[in-house]
Order: C-alpha cells, then structure tokens, then sequence
C-alpha cells in the first residue's frame, strides 16, 4: 500500500508491503528511503524521481498520491550531462539537494579545474540520476581536451584477495555489481564502510566461485598470503637456571578438588612456565602487574591462541586465588573473547570414502562410532560392551567433559559392523 504520511512533522510516501526481497532491495537503491521500525513501513521523500520509481518497481500505472507543487519545487535547474567510455559528468548550478543526491553515488568525486562532478559509469548510477533529474538533463560537452584523458582512463578488473584474520578472506576491487551480488550470497559476508572492503569465509566453496567469476569476466586475480609470523618458542627446562617445578601444595589442591588428570598436567605444566619467567623472584610475592607483563609476553612473543590464553589466566588465578586464598579483585585479569571460526565438516562421500579406505576392522569401528555420535577421543577409549545397548540403539557415555554422563544415538548399520567385529575378536564375551 503506498499512500501520504506526516513523519516527523514533514510529508512522507510511505510504502506498506508484504516481505519481497527483490523489491526491498530495488527499494533501497532510491535516495532518501529510510526504514520505520515503529510502524514497520519504508518511507520516502515526496519527489517526482521517488514516485517513477515505485512505479518501476511495482509495475502500476500511477501512485494514488497528489503531488501538484513537484514540478514547482524542482524548479527546472538544468543539468549539463555526458557519458565516457566508464565515466558520467555533471555540471550543474549550485544546490545543496542535488550536492547531496551526488554525494550519495558510488565513486563520485569533484573537479575543481572544469567545475563538474564525476561519477562512476554504473548502471545503477545511471538509473538514480535518469530518476533524480528528470527533465533536467540535457546533453552537452564539458571535458573539451580533458575528455580524452578520461576516456583513455580503463576500468581495472582485478580482484585482490587477502588472507585476513583465520578463516576469512579480505576482498578489494573496482566497483563492479555482478561481483558484489555474488560476495553478498556467500556465507558471514561483512562490508567494512571504513575501509571499503568486503570480507567473507576463507573456503573451497567461496575460493572456487571467485575464480570462476574472474575467469568467465577475464578479471585478474591476485592473491596475497598473510605472512608467517615469528613465534618465540617456550624456553626448555634446560635453558633456564634454577628452574623451578610446580609447587605439591597445587597438585594436591588440584587433586583434593577431583580434576582430571588431563587437567592437572595443563594446568601444573602452564603455572610451571609462568613461575619460571620469574625465576629469580619469589612466587607469593608475584603481583598483579607481573600476571599481565607474563600474558603480554605469551600474547606478543609466544604467539599463543586465545584457548591457551584462557588456560594459562585459570592456571595463575588458581594458584592465586585458591591455594594461596587471595581475593578475587586483586588477581582479576580481563579475558580475550573467543574466536568465532566455522568448523570442517566432512560431507557423507568423504565420510564413506573414510570408512571405506579402512582395512583395519577396530579402526573402522571407531570411526563409525565417532561419526555417529559424536564422542570426544577420550570417550571412544573408554566405551565398554555394557555402555551399548542395541535394542533401543543408544550408547551410554561415562564420565565425559565435566564429569557428565549422557546417551547418544547408534546407527543401524554401525552394529553390522559391531557384530563383524565381536565375531572375530570377541565371541565369548559378545
């Protein structure tokens, strides 16, 4: 429904449909749209360039809108216009509206030697300008000599791809709308406004695409790999003078608590590394200002992941906080967020092809087992024949992450399997 509104105390034609994504994004192409979260509706200015468009796009004859005064307000300024071989130029009287309607197209820029405005030759640019001005423009030279300059000037079809932080690819080209609409279909895909570039997934899928794109539209390609960094290996046992175990006193404490092993060893082993690189300074008398100085180091020099980070600031707290009693605020060191990476998953070929190329009886178990449940290493390890229970096809799992117990699922053909292997190692018993 498309009809008048009052918004904040000026006239507004505001467009009331149900959800479209090809219209809304036809929509949003027009100066001055804005979205109403309140009323859930899109308005627009009350301009003539406003209505041919919503004409277009939702195939009427007329908008039910009068509009007397639009002629009047345009006022008929003429806009000198003419077309390059990439380029549109406009010279034009000044008018801060129509300064402003320019300033919204992409790649614009102002000459300040032949007094005109040049802008990218797209062809969205040419439909919001054939729409803004109307009746105004008129065809006239306004390069004279600079004008074969400009047309000599090519469009350059390269794409630059970068590898950005892990995972993602940074993407930076010359403005071409095919290859825009194909970046935006690709998963978690961000336009940084500040830096004007787009980044997306760093996968086969996306890499494919991108290089299909360049080969069917002769773009070249470069591709530029993050440089390896340098990482400050940890200093061996050896190296370090006077080196000093982790204290009884924090196993114990550890122990008396029930952590796991696994646990006790991360932990004992990254407290070990911390009490060492100060070696020469007794361990209660360490502060606060120490903890960050030792992180800064892992961060910077070490090269650590966020996940070791983590452990390492739970390793000191503890010690700290638990076993020496300290008060919470006087340890308290801020903790990177976690990074948000899409996980590999095998697609169900590669996962046959997997199960298939494997000879060994056990192993293949293991693995159908895996993939049907999704155990941790350590689960698979521990299942015994009593975890399993074929008739309602499920599997019990001990003593998982945090001490949890919990029930998976089984798969029909994973006991095929099962029973192949309980038949040649395990009759008695099975």
């Amino acid at each position: 429904m498309i009809k008048l509104i009052e918004h904040k105390k000026e006239k507004r034609i505001s467009v009331e449909i149900a959800y479209n994504s090809h219209q809304i994004e036809k929509m949003k192409c027009i100066n001055g749209r804005k979205w109403s979260a309140s009323k859930k509706l899109w308005h627009f200015p009350v301009k003539s360039y406003v209505i041919k468009e919503l004409i277009v796009i939702f195939g009427i004859e007329k908008v039910p809108i009068e509009i007397r005064d639009l002629s009047n307000e345009e006022s008929l300024l003429q806009v000198k216009y003419e077309e390059t071989e990439n380029k549109i130029l406009l010279q034009l009287k000044r008018n801060d509206k129509d300064i402003e309607f320019i300033k919204s197209l992409k790649y614009h820029s102002w000459n300040k030697e032949k007094m005109f405005w040049l802008v990218s030759k797209t062809e969205e640019n040419k439909k919001q300008i054939a729409a803004y001005f109307g009746r105004r423009l008129y065809r006239g030279k306004i390069l004279g000599l600079l004008k074969e300059k400009v047309k000599k000037a090519p469009l350059t079809k390269e794409l630059h791809v970068y590898e950005h932080i892990k995972g993602r690819l940074k993407l930076i080209f010359t403005y071409n709308d095919s290859l825009r609409m194909l970046i935006k279909e690709f998963p978690y895909t961000r336009w940084d406004s500040k830096n004007k570039w787009w980044t997306t997934v760093d996968n086969s899928f996306v890499r494919e695409q991108l290089n299909t794109f360049c080969l069917q539209e002769q773009w070249k390609q470069h591709y530029y790999k993050k440089p390896e960094e340098e990482i400050c290996a940890r200093p061996h046992k050896d190296q370090i003078v006077n080196y000093r175990k982790c204290p009884e006193e924090y196993i114990n404490h550890l122990k008396l608590k029930r952590y796991s092993s696994n646990t006790i060893k991360i932990y004992a082993n990254m407290f070990e590394e911390f009490i060492n690189y100060y070696n020469n300074k007794d361990i209660d008398h360490i502060n606060e200002r120490d903890i960050l100085v030792f992180l800064r180091y892992l961060v910077s020099e070490r090269k650590i992941s966020i996940s070791y980070q983590n452990q390492s600031v739970n390793a000191i707290k503890y010690y700290y906080e638990k076993v020496l009693g300290g008060q919470r605020k006087l340890y308290y060191v801020e903790r990177p967020k976690k990074e948000k990476s899409l996980p590999i998953v095998l697609n169900k070929k590669e996962v046959t092809k997997l199960i298939k190329l494997t000879d060994n009886l056990k192993h293949k178990t293991l693995f159908m087992m895996a993939y049907s449940t999704g155990m941790r290493n350590s689960e698979l390890l521990n299942v015994k024949t009593t975890d399993i229970d074929e008739e309602r096809g499920i599997i019990n799992i001990r003593g998982a992450k945090g001490k949890k117990d919990r029930i998976s699922l089984l798969s029909q053909k994973f006991f095929v399997i099962l029973r192949e292997y309980y038949q040649l190692y395990a009759p008695k018993e099975y």
